[in-house]
Protein backbone atom coordinates (compact mmCIF):
# COMPACT_ATOMS: atom_id res chain seq x y z
CA UNK A 1 0.00 0.00 0.00
CA UNK A 2 1.16 3.54 -0.75
CA UNK A 3 0.71 6.79 1.12
CA UNK A 4 2.59 10.03 0.62
CA UNK A 5 4.24 11.43 -2.47
CA UNK A 6 2.26 10.51 -5.58
CA UNK A 7 0.87 7.65 -7.59
CA UNK A 8 4.12 7.28 -9.53
CA UNK A 9 5.45 5.43 -6.47
CA UNK A 10 2.83 2.67 -6.76
CA UNK A 11 5.20 0.45 -8.75
CA UNK A 12 7.83 0.75 -6.03
CA UNK A 13 5.27 -0.04 -3.33
CA UNK A 14 4.04 -3.09 -5.27
CA UNK A 15 7.56 -4.55 -5.26
CA UNK A 16 7.66 -4.61 -1.45
CA UNK A 17 6.37 -7.53 0.63
CA UNK A 18 2.80 -7.16 1.89
CA UNK A 19 4.11 -6.38 5.39
CA UNK A 20 5.11 -2.87 4.28
CA UNK A 21 3.05 0.28 3.86
CA UNK A 22 5.17 2.74 1.88
CA UNK A 23 5.09 6.43 2.79
CA UNK A 24 7.14 8.05 0.01
CA UNK A 25 8.53 11.59 0.13
CA UNK A 26 10.59 13.67 -2.27
CA UNK A 27 12.47 15.32 0.58
CA UNK A 28 12.44 15.62 4.35
CA UNK A 29 14.66 16.61 7.24
CA UNK A 30 14.76 13.16 8.82
CA UNK A 31 12.83 10.04 7.86
CA UNK A 32 13.06 8.99 11.52
CA UNK A 33 11.29 12.17 12.62
CA UNK A 34 8.52 11.65 10.07
CA UNK A 35 8.14 8.01 11.13
CA UNK A 36 8.07 8.93 14.82
CA UNK A 37 5.23 11.35 14.20
CA UNK A 38 3.31 8.76 12.20
CA UNK A 39 3.91 6.14 14.92
CA UNK A 40 2.63 8.51 17.62
CA UNK A 41 -0.48 9.05 15.49
CA UNK A 42 -1.10 5.31 15.38
CA UNK A 43 0.49 4.24 12.09
CA UNK A 44 0.61 0.45 11.84
CA UNK A 45 3.66 -1.77 12.08
CA UNK A 46 5.28 -2.04 8.67
CA UNK A 47 4.87 1.64 7.78
CA UNK A 48 8.03 2.49 5.85
CA UNK A 49 9.00 6.13 5.37
CA UNK A 50 11.29 6.60 2.36
CA UNK A 51 12.69 9.89 1.08
CA UNK A 52 14.62 10.65 -2.10
CA UNK A 53 16.62 13.21 -0.14
CA UNK A 54 17.18 13.60 3.60
CA UNK A 55 18.98 16.77 4.72
CA UNK A 56 18.90 16.60 8.53
CA UNK A 57 19.29 12.94 9.39
CA UNK A 58 20.98 11.62 12.51
CA UNK A 59 23.32 8.74 13.13
CA UNK A 60 24.29 6.92 16.28
CA UNK A 61 25.30 9.15 19.24
CA UNK A 62 23.87 12.24 17.57
CA UNK A 63 26.18 12.28 14.56
CA UNK A 64 24.90 13.86 11.37
CA UNK A 65 23.82 11.57 8.55
CA UNK A 66 22.88 13.29 5.30
CA UNK A 67 21.48 11.45 2.31
CA UNK A 68 21.67 12.92 -1.16
CA UNK A 69 19.52 11.75 -4.08
CA UNK A 70 20.83 8.38 -5.19
CA UNK A 71 21.32 7.02 -1.67
CA UNK A 72 18.73 5.15 0.40
CA UNK A 73 17.18 6.74 3.50
CA UNK A 74 14.22 5.00 5.11
CA UNK A 75 12.63 4.44 8.52
CA UNK A 76 10.43 1.52 9.50
CA UNK A 77 7.77 1.55 12.23
CA UNK A 78 7.74 -1.63 14.32
CA UNK A 79 5.58 -2.67 17.25
CA UNK A 80 7.24 -5.81 18.67
CA UNK A 81 5.58 -5.68 22.10
CA UNK A 82 8.90 -6.16 23.90
CA UNK A 83 10.47 -4.55 26.99
CA UNK A 84 12.92 -1.73 26.16
CA UNK A 85 16.05 -3.82 26.72
CA UNK A 86 14.95 -6.55 24.34
CA UNK A 87 13.49 -4.10 21.84
CA UNK A 88 16.87 -2.36 21.62
CA UNK A 89 18.31 -5.53 20.09
CA UNK A 90 16.36 -4.71 16.94
CA UNK A 91 19.36 -2.63 15.85
CA UNK A 92 21.27 -5.89 15.39
CA UNK A 93 18.34 -7.23 13.35
CA UNK A 94 18.81 -4.26 11.03
CA UNK A 95 22.57 -4.78 10.79
CA UNK A 96 22.16 -8.43 9.85
CA UNK A 97 19.45 -7.54 7.32
CA UNK A 98 21.46 -4.75 5.70
CA UNK A 99 24.50 -7.04 5.61
CA UNK A 100 22.50 -9.75 3.86
CA UNK A 101 21.05 -7.31 1.34
CA UNK A 102 24.44 -5.74 0.57
CA UNK A 103 26.13 -9.16 0.31
CA UNK A 104 23.72 -10.07 -2.48
CA UNK A 105 24.75 -6.98 -4.45
CA UNK A 106 28.51 -6.50 -4.13
CA UNK A 107 31.41 -8.81 -4.99
CA UNK A 108 33.48 -7.76 -1.96
CA UNK A 109 33.50 -9.14 1.58
CA UNK A 110 30.73 -7.79 3.82
CA UNK A 111 31.23 -7.76 7.58
CA UNK A 112 29.52 -6.32 10.64
CA UNK A 113 31.18 -4.03 13.18
CA UNK A 114 29.70 -3.62 16.64
CA UNK A 115 27.15 -2.47 17.31
CA UNK A 116 25.45 -2.08 13.95
CA UNK A 117 27.85 -0.91 11.24
CA UNK A 118 27.91 -2.75 7.91
CA UNK A 119 31.28 -2.77 6.14
CA UNK A 120 32.35 -3.67 2.62
CA UNK A 121 36.05 -4.55 2.50
CA UNK A 122 36.45 -2.68 5.78
CA UNK A 123 34.66 0.54 4.75
CA UNK A 124 31.32 1.63 6.21
CA UNK A 125 28.38 1.54 3.81
CA UNK A 126 25.37 2.15 6.04
CA UNK A 127 24.05 3.85 9.15
CA UNK A 128 21.40 2.57 11.55
CA UNK A 129 19.47 4.53 14.17
CA UNK A 130 16.86 2.97 16.47
CA UNK A 131 14.44 5.19 18.40
CA UNK A 132 11.48 4.18 20.54
CA UNK A 133 8.57 5.34 22.67
CA UNK A 134 7.86 3.74 26.02
CA UNK A 135 4.42 2.21 26.45
CA UNK A 136 2.16 2.37 29.48
CA UNK A 137 3.03 -1.20 30.47
CA UNK A 138 6.30 -3.11 30.37
CA UNK A 139 6.71 -2.94 26.60
CA UNK A 140 7.66 -0.20 24.16
CA UNK A 141 4.77 1.33 22.27
CA UNK A 142 6.72 1.52 19.01
CA UNK A 143 10.17 1.43 17.47
CA UNK A 144 11.42 3.44 14.54
CA UNK A 145 14.25 1.70 12.73
CA UNK A 146 16.14 4.19 10.57
CA UNK A 147 18.51 2.87 7.90
CA UNK A 148 20.69 4.74 5.45
CA UNK A 149 22.66 2.92 2.75
CA UNK A 150 25.25 4.59 0.54
CA UNK A 151 24.19 3.59 -2.97
CA UNK A 152 25.80 6.19 -5.28
CA UNK A 153 27.60 8.55 -2.89
CA UNK A 154 29.63 8.39 0.33
CA UNK A 155 31.33 10.97 2.58
CA UNK A 156 35.00 11.54 1.80
CA UNK A 157 35.71 12.56 5.39
CA UNK A 158 34.17 10.56 8.23
CA UNK A 159 35.07 8.92 11.54
CA UNK A 160 35.55 5.64 9.67
CA UNK A 161 36.50 4.99 6.03
CA UNK A 162 33.30 4.93 3.96
CA UNK A 163 32.17 3.52 0.64
CA UNK A 164 29.07 3.15 -1.52
CA UNK A 165 27.56 0.29 -3.47
CA UNK A 166 28.64 1.87 -6.75
CA UNK A 167 32.25 2.23 -5.57
CA UNK A 168 32.14 -1.37 -4.30
CA UNK A 169 31.16 -2.70 -7.72
CA UNK A 170 27.35 -2.68 -7.61
CA UNK A 171 25.73 -0.37 -10.17
CA UNK A 172 22.19 -0.62 -8.78
CA UNK A 173 19.25 1.71 -8.24
CA UNK A 174 17.82 2.88 -4.95
CA UNK A 175 14.67 0.90 -5.76
CA UNK A 176 16.67 -2.32 -6.06
CA UNK A 177 18.40 -1.67 -2.74
CA UNK A 178 15.11 -0.79 -1.03
CA UNK A 179 13.50 -4.02 -2.19
CA UNK A 180 16.53 -6.10 -1.17
CA UNK A 181 16.65 -4.50 2.28
CA UNK A 182 12.89 -4.79 2.82
CA UNK A 183 12.87 -8.50 2.09
CA UNK A 184 15.82 -9.13 4.38
CA UNK A 185 14.59 -7.03 7.31
CA UNK A 186 11.13 -8.59 7.21
CA UNK A 187 12.65 -12.08 7.33
CA UNK A 188 15.07 -11.34 10.16
CA UNK A 189 12.53 -9.34 12.17
CA UNK A 190 10.10 -12.27 11.97
CA UNK A 191 12.81 -14.59 13.32
CA UNK A 192 13.55 -12.14 16.10
CA UNK A 193 9.98 -11.82 17.35
CA UNK A 194 9.27 -15.58 17.03
CA UNK A 195 12.62 -17.10 18.05
CA UNK A 196 14.30 -14.41 20.12
CA UNK A 197 17.77 -12.95 19.81
CA UNK A 198 19.70 -16.25 19.45
CA UNK A 199 19.49 -16.54 15.61
CA UNK A 200 20.30 -12.84 15.24
CA UNK A 201 23.33 -13.14 17.50
CA UNK A 202 24.55 -16.23 15.61
CA UNK A 203 24.25 -14.46 12.26
CA UNK A 204 25.96 -11.35 13.61
CA UNK A 205 28.89 -13.31 15.03
CA UNK A 206 29.23 -15.25 11.80
CA UNK A 207 29.81 -11.97 9.94
CA UNK A 208 31.61 -10.05 12.71
CA UNK A 209 34.60 -7.95 11.70
CA UNK A 210 37.78 -8.77 13.63
CA UNK A 211 36.36 -11.53 15.84
CA UNK A 212 39.24 -13.13 17.74
CA UNK A 213 41.65 -10.36 16.81
CA UNK A 214 42.97 -7.10 18.26
CA UNK A 215 40.57 -4.22 18.82
CA UNK A 216 40.63 -0.72 20.27
CA UNK A 217 37.54 0.51 22.09
CA UNK A 218 36.97 4.22 22.62
CA UNK A 219 34.57 5.07 25.46
CA UNK A 220 33.45 8.55 26.49
CA UNK A 221 36.11 8.71 29.20
CA UNK A 222 38.80 6.20 28.21
CA UNK A 223 40.32 4.13 25.41
CA UNK A 224 41.55 0.57 25.83
CA UNK A 225 42.80 -2.28 23.68
CA UNK A 226 42.28 -6.00 23.77
CA UNK A 227 41.05 -8.99 21.81
CA UNK A 228 37.46 -9.14 20.58
CA UNK A 229 36.11 -12.47 21.77
CA UNK A 230 32.30 -12.43 21.70
CA UNK A 231 28.96 -10.63 21.82
CA UNK A 232 26.65 -11.91 24.54
CA UNK A 233 22.91 -12.61 24.57
CA UNK A 234 22.23 -8.99 25.45
CA UNK A 235 24.22 -7.47 22.58
CA UNK A 236 27.14 -6.56 24.87
CA UNK A 237 30.60 -6.74 23.30
CA UNK A 238 33.18 -8.78 25.22
CA UNK A 239 36.83 -7.80 24.97
CA UNK A 240 39.70 -9.71 26.60
CA UNK A 241 42.26 -7.18 27.85
CA UNK A 242 44.66 -9.84 29.10
CA UNK A 243 43.83 -9.36 32.74
CA UNK A 244 40.04 -9.15 32.56
CA UNK A 245 37.04 -9.41 30.26
CA UNK A 246 35.64 -5.95 29.57
CA UNK A 247 31.92 -5.63 28.80
CA UNK A 248 31.21 -2.84 26.32
CA UNK A 249 27.66 -1.46 26.19
CA UNK A 250 28.43 1.81 24.39
CA UNK A 251 31.47 3.05 22.52
CA UNK A 252 33.35 3.14 19.23
CA UNK A 253 35.31 0.14 17.98
CA UNK A 254 38.45 0.36 15.85
CA UNK A 255 40.59 -2.34 14.28
CA UNK A 256 44.25 -2.26 13.18
CA UNK A 257 45.02 -0.43 9.94
CA UNK A 258 43.13 -1.99 7.06
CA UNK A 259 40.46 -3.47 9.35
CA UNK A 260 38.31 -0.45 10.16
Amino acid sequence: MLTGANRSDETRAALLPAFFRLHALDECGSTNDVAKQLAAEGAPEGTLVWAKRQHAGRGRRGRAWSSEPGNLACSLILRPGLPPGQAALTSFVAAVAVGEAVSALVPGRVTLKWPNDVLVEGAKISGILLESEAGRGQSVDWLVLGVGINVRHFPEEALYPATALLAAGADVTVDQVLVAYAGAVQSWYHRFVTQGFAPIRAAWLNAAQGLGGPVTVRLHDETFTGRLIDMDEGGVLLVDTGGAIRRVTAGDVFFPSGGN
